[in-house]
C-alpha cells in the first residue's frame, strides 16, 4: 500500500486530489425524477416482470426529510440503546459503528418513519445488492458498502439529482470520467448499475487509500477528498469522522449516519415490523457484444422483446441506439429473446437501418443532447467552493467560465458546465493579463475582473474615458460594478 503522503502527492499532481469526486451525490432528499414521468395504473403491464419492475423504480418516492437535518430534531424510539448498540456492534468487523444521538435519529427514521418507501427500497435491494456485492467482492471491498446505492439513490436507476449527478451510485460528469464510465450523446454509463458500481467501487478504494479510514472514505464519496482534508486541518489533524464531524459540509454530516441507518435497516428490517415489498425480478440475461449501430426496435421486431424491457436492462443508452460502430458495446438481452436474436442477427442489423440511422436521425439526435449549462443565482452566505461542491465542479472553472475572481454577490447569475464542457478563459487572474474583450456590433464588449474599477478599465484602451464607460452602460457616478459583468466600450477609429 502506498504511504499517506505519497498518495496525496500523486492526487494533486494529477489536479485528481481537490476535486475528487467533489459532489459526487446528493442526499435523497434532493433527488428528481428528471422528466421521468408517473404512472398510477400499472395493472396493464402485470404480465411483464420487467415492465413492473420498471415502473416501480419509477414510482419510487423519496425521502422528504433531508438527512443533513435529522441531527438537529429528536426522534422518539421504543428501543432502547442498549438494543441498537448490540445489534450495530455485530453489522461488520471492518467498518467501525458507532453509537449516538445522530445515529439513533437516522435509525429511526429509517425504520418507523417511511416504512413504506423503506419496503419498496428493501425489496429493490433483493435484486441489487447481491450484484453489487460480488462486484465491491472483485475489489477486496467491504461488501456492506453497497449499502451506499441506498442513500445515493434509493436503487433507481434512472435517478438524477438537481446538480445533475446521475444514476444509481450518483456520479457527477467528471468524477464519472475520471473513473472510466463512458459518457457521449448516445451513451450514459452512470445509468448502468454494474458499470457504474465498478466506478464507485474504484472511487471509494482510492479514498481509503487516502484516508485509512471507511467513514472519512465514505464521506469523501458525498463531498470530495478535498473537503474531507480541509475538515481534517480545521480540525487539528483528526482522522476520526466525529472530530471533524462540526467541519465537514452541511449535507456530508448527514450522509455518513444515513448510511449506518440504512446497513441497519436492511440488516434488522424484520424486527421493525418491515417487509420487502415484492417486486417481480428480471429474468437472467445474456451479454451480447455489439459492434455496428443498433436500434432496440430492430431488436424488438425480430425477438419479441419489448422496448422497456430493453431499456430496462439497458439503461445506459440515451436513445434506444447501441453506436456499436464507435467502440464495442454490451447488449443485456432476456434469455428468452436470445436465440431469436442469434438466428436473426443479419436481419436485425440490416432492418430499416437506412431509416434509424439517416443523417437527419443523428443530427436530431446530436440537437437533442442534453444541455450542460446551468445559470446559478447565487444565494445569501454561499461561496464559490459551495456552489462547487454542489455541482462537482472545480471553484477555478467558475472563475474562468464567469470572467470572475474570488468574491460573488447575492442574486449574481453563474454560468456552470456540468459535462466537462465550457468556454475558455475568460479573463487572466494576474494583473498584467491579457485584457478579456469581445467585439459586438460594432463595440467592444470587456468583461469586469475582480479588482477593476471604472478608472483602470478606462486606461486600457486608447481615447476611452470613465464617463464614455458610464454612457454607454447607463451608469451613474455611484454605480458599482461587479467581476463578470460585461461592459461597451468604444471601439478605437
Amino acid at each position: 500500500m502506498m504511504e499517506l503522503d505519497s498518495l496525496y502527492r500523486k492526487y494533486a499532481d494529477l489536479e485528481v486530489y481537490e476535486e475528487l469526486a467533489e459532489a459526487d451525490s446528493i442526499n435523497m432528499g434532493a433527488m428528481d425524477m428528471d422528466g421521468i414521468e408517473s404512472i398510477s395504473d400499472t395493472s396493464f403491464i402485470s404480465r411483464d416482470s420487467l415492465l413492473s419492475l420498471w415502473y416501480q423504480q419509477r414510482n419510487l418516492n423519496l425521502m422528504e426529510i433531508e438527512p443533513s437535518d435529522i441531527d438537529t430534531i429528536e426522534m422518539v424510539s421504543d428501543i432502547p440503546d442498549s438494543v441498537y448498540i448490540s445489534r450495530l456492534q455485530k453489522l461488520n468487523p471492518y467498518i467501525s459503528v458507532p453509537y449516538n444521538r445522530i445515529i439513533r435519529n437516522h435509525i429511526v427514521y429509517y425504520t418507523q418513519k417511511m416504512p413504506e418507501k423503506m419496503e419498496r427500497i428493501l425489496g429493490l435491494a433483493t435484486y441489487y445488492i447481491p450484484i453489487f456485492e460480488e462486484i465491491f467482492d472483485q475489489y477486496d471491498m467491504p461488501l456492506e458498502l453497497t449499502a451506499m446505492a441506498v442513500i445515493e439513490s434509493a436503487l433507481n436507476t434512472k435517478a438524477v439529482s438537481r446538480a445533475r449527478a446521475k444514476g444509481m451510485w450518483q456520479f457527477m460528469y467528471s468524477t464519472a470520467k475520471r473513473y472510466g464510465l463512458t459518457i457521449n450523446s448516445y451513451v450514459d454509463e452512470r445509468f448502468d448499475p454494474i458499470a457504474s458500481a465498478h466506478a464507485a467501487a474504484r472511487y471509494l478504494r482510492d479514498s481509503y487509500l487516502i484516508f485509512g479510514d471507511w467513514s472519512l472514505a465514505i464521506a469523501s464519496y458525498n463531498c470530495g477528498a478535498g473537503n474531507v482534508n480541509k475538515a481534517i486541518r480545521r480540525s487539528g489533524g483528526s482522522k476520526d469522522f466525529w472530530e471533524i464531524y462540526p467541519y465537514l459540509p452541511r449535507e456530508t454530516r448527514g450522509y455518513v449516519p444515513s448510511f449506518f441507518a440504512a446497513l441497519y435497516a436492511m440488516k434488522y428490517y424484520k424486527e421493525h415490523n418491515l417487509t420487502p415489498e415484492f417486486i417481480p425480478m428480471p429474468p437472467h440475461t445474456d451479454t451480447i457484444k455489439v459492434n455496428k449501430m443498433l436500434h432496440f426496435e430492430q431488436i424488438a421486431h425480430f425477438t419479441g422483446a419489448s422496448i422497456e424491457e430493453l431499456r430496462t436492462h439497458n439503461p445506459q443508452y440515451l436513445h434506444d441506439i447501441i453506436p456499436g460502430t464507435e467502440k464495442e458495446y454490451i447488449l443485456q438481452l432476456p434469455y428468452q429473446y436470445t436465440g431469436a436474436f442469434i438466428d436473426h442477427e443479419k436481419e436485425i442489423y440490416a432492418y430499416k437501418d437506412s431509416v434509424y440511422f439517416s443523417p437527419a436521425a443523428m443530427k436530431q439526435i446530436q440537437q437533442s443532447a442534453e444541455p450542460s449549462k446551468i445559470i446559478h443565482r447565487v444565494k445569501r452566505g454561499e461561496t464559490l467552493s459551495h456552489i462547487a461542491l454542489r455541482y462537482g465542479v472545480s471553484v477555478r472553472n467558475i472563475q474562468r467560465w464567469n470572467g470572475i475572481g474570488t468574491r460573488i454577490r447575492e442574486g449574481q447569475r453563474l454560468a456552470i458546465y456540468t459535462n466537462g464542457s465550457g468556454p475558455s478563459a475568460k479573463s487572466s487572474s494576474s494583473s498584467g493579463g491579457k485584457v478579456s474583450t469581445s467585439v459586438s456590433n460594432g463595440y467592444v464588449m470587456y468583461t469586469v475582473r475582480s479588482g477593476d474599477n471604472l478608472w483602470n478599465i478606462a486606461k486600457k484602451f486608447s481615447g476611452v474615458s470613465v464617463s464614455d464607460i458610464q454612457r454607454l452602460n447607463g451608469l451613474s457616478k455611484n454605480s458599482k460594478i461587479y467581476p463578470g459583468k460585461k461592459l461597451k466600450i468604444k471601439k478605437a477609429n
